[in-house]
Formats: C-alpha cells, structure tokens, sequence
C-alpha cells in the first residue's frame, strides 16, 4: 500500500483529492441554488412554472447520470457552447443534484402548515415574500436530515466526471491502474478519501441540525 508514496504518485494523488472536492462543491452550490428555485417552481401558483419544475424532475431524476454527462460534453459543444471540462462536469451533475434537492425541499415545504401561508398573505406579503420569508426557512431546517443523504452521494457521483477528462480520484486510480499498481491498494486509497468526503458533509449537517433543530 506504500506505492502512494513513491515519486509522483502522492502529487497525482493529492490533485485528483482537491480536484473532486472543488467538483463537488461546485456542484452543491448549483444544485442547492436550482434546487430551490426549482421548488418554488413546483409550489407556484403559475402552471407554466410548475409544469416547468415537474418536466425538470421528472426527466433529470429519471435519466442516467452517465448519460446525462455525454449529453453536456458533447452535446453543449455540437451547439458552440464552450467551456472546460471541469464546467462541463458541474453543469451535468449540478443539475442532475438539482432535481433530488427540489424533491426535498418541497417535502419540506409541504409540511409547514398552511394557515402561515394565509396568514402571510393577509398581511399583504407577495407569494415571492411568503416563500423566501416564511415556508423556506421552516421547509430548510425540517428536510436537514434527507438533504445530507442528498449530498454526501454528492462526491461519488463525480466519479463519472473522470471518464470524461476531469483530473479527479477516479481518473487517479485509473492512471495508478495503468502503471501496474495492485487493485486493492488503489481502491483503499480512494475508498479512504471519499470516505473522509462523506464523513466530512455529514459531519457538517450533523452541526446544522443540532443548531437548526425544530422542536417538537
């Protein structure tokens, strides 16, 4: 197991270890920024919207992932849209996340109690106001739980991402794969760092819900 050790390979190692927490983090902010959105979509009193936000669910949830990567890497180019690889990998898995954080947020909103909503409105408060003000920050702190099974699938699902040229821990056990290195020394390594991922958003959300608890 020493071999992460030897010339070249911890720096390959540590790259690919950074590169898959920046595409992660890229992609959670994306995901909990359209994930929203796309919940107000769902609970909006405009049938455009919600017709909107439920094509989005239905069709990202229940596509592949993996395809949903080719699509943007090889469809966006085809219609002369540009970018890295790296933003091409946050955008296709950005808002394939997007779609599982709306579903949340609006079990979450579904349980706030309707009478605030009335009651925020007979006050003269906008559905815009209403939401942003009263249902989010309620639906937020009861799906806190749900939300962290959301993300800490996050980090694993950006292993697709080192099949389509972005330097991350999948394409290092590939590359450590092709130099000879054993399969199971190289899957230790990289089981222990996505390890240290998944414990490192549970961790966080176990913060938040001690701080954000709604008592019962």
């Amino acid at each position: 197991m020493g071999f992460l050790f030897e010339d070249g390979n911890f720096a390959l190692f540590r790259d690919g270890f950074l590169q898959t927490i920046e595409l992660s983090a890229l992609s959670a902010l994306l995901a909990l920024l359209l994930g929203t959105l796309l919940a107000a979509f769902r609970v909006s009193p405009v049938p455009v919207l919600r017709a909107f936000g439920t094509g989005w669910v239905t069709i990202f949830r229940n596509t592949p992932l993996t395809l949903l990567f080719f699509a943007v890497e090889f469809g966006l180019p085809a219609l002369d849209v540009h970018f890295e690889h790296l933003t091409f990998a946050t955008l296709a898995l950005g808002a394939y996340t997007a779609s599982f954080v709306c579903e949340v947020l609006r079990s979450g909103i579904n349980t706030v109690p309707l009478g605030q909503a009335e009651a925020a409105r007979s006050l003269g408060m906008t559905f815009g106001q209403t939401l942003t003000l009263v249902v989010l920050p309620q639906a937020a702190r009861t799906v806190l739980g749900p939300m962290s099974s959301v993300f800490i699938a996050l980090p694993r699902n950006s292993a697709i991402a080192g099949a389509f040229s972005v330097t991350e821990l999948y394409s290092a056990q590939q590359t450590f794969s092709e130099r000879g290195y054993s399969i199971f020394s190289i899957f230790f390594w990289v089981a222990c760092a996505y390890l240290v991922i998944s414990a490192a958003v549970a961790t966080l959300f176990r913060i938040l819900e001690s701080r954000l608890a709604v008592a019962r």
